[in-house]
C-alpha cells in the first residue's frame, strides 16, 4: 500500500527509532511492502520507516535506474533492519542529495566514501556489506532517518541548499 510520506517539520521525523524486536512477522513484512510500494511510487532511491510514521529501525533502498538521480550507478535492492554503519576511512565526498521528506529541494552533503554496513533482512538473516560511491551515500542518508536526522542538518554551507529548479535551472529532475 502506498503511504503518505512525512515532510520536514513533522516532529516524528526527528525521533529516535526503536530496534526491530521480531523478524519474519506479518507486521514486518507488511511494513516492508508498504515502504517498497511507497518508494517506487515516489521514484525514491530509498525510504526509511520513520518517513511513513513508523518509528522502527528499518530502511529499504535500491534501484536499477532512478529519474531523481539519473547519473547514479545501480544499487541492489536491500531491506536493512537494525543497521550499524562503520566508516572504512576518513575520506568524505560532497554531493547533491534530495529527500522525499524535503520535496523539491537539494543540498550539498558530505558523506563517507567507503563504509561497512551490517544488520538483518526481514527474515532475520545477517547482512554484512562493504560499499562505496552512491551506494554508501544512500545507506548513510536512509540510516540517518533512524536517528532523527535529515540531510539539511548535515549541510555545512547553507549557500549550497535550495530548491532544485533554482540550483539547477534548465535541468529536469524528477520531483522529490
Amino acid at each position: 500500500m502506498i503511504r503518505d510520506i512525512l515532510r520536514y517539520g513533522d516532529p516524528r521525523l526527528l525521533a529516535m527509532s526503536q530496534p526491530v524486536a521480531a523478524f519474519d512477522t506479518p507486521a514486518l513484512h507488511a511494513l516492508i511492502d508498504d515502504l517498497r510500494d511507497t518508494m517506487i511510487a515516489a521514484n525514491g532511491a530509498g525510504l526509511a520507516a520513520p518517513q511513513i510514521g513508523v518509528p522502527l529501525r528499518v530502511v529499504i533502498f535500491g534501484f536499477d535506474h532512478n529519474p531523481r538521480y539519473p547519473d547514479a550507478e545501480a544499487v541492489p535492492y536491500t531491506v536493512l533492519c537494525n543497521p550499524t554503519l562503520t566508516p572504512l576511512s576518513d575520506a568524505e565526498d560532497l554531493d547533491w542529495e534530495g529527500c522525499l521528506s524535503v520535496p523539491g529541494m537539494r543540498g550539498l552533503v558530505p558523506r563517507h566514501t567507503h563504509l561497512r554496513y551490517t544488520g538483518f533482512d526481514a527474515g532475520g538473516q545477517a547482512i554484512d556489506r562493504s560499499v562505496s560511491g552512491f551506494h554508501a551515500r544512500v545507506v548513510q542518508h536512509e540510516c540517518d532517518h533512524l536517528d532523527g536526522l535529515l540531510y539539511p542538518m548535515r549541510i555545512r554551507d547553507l549557500r549550497q541548499f535550495g530548491f532544485a529548479d533554482a540550483l539547477f535551472p534548465g535541468q529536469t529532475l524528477a520531483d522529490d
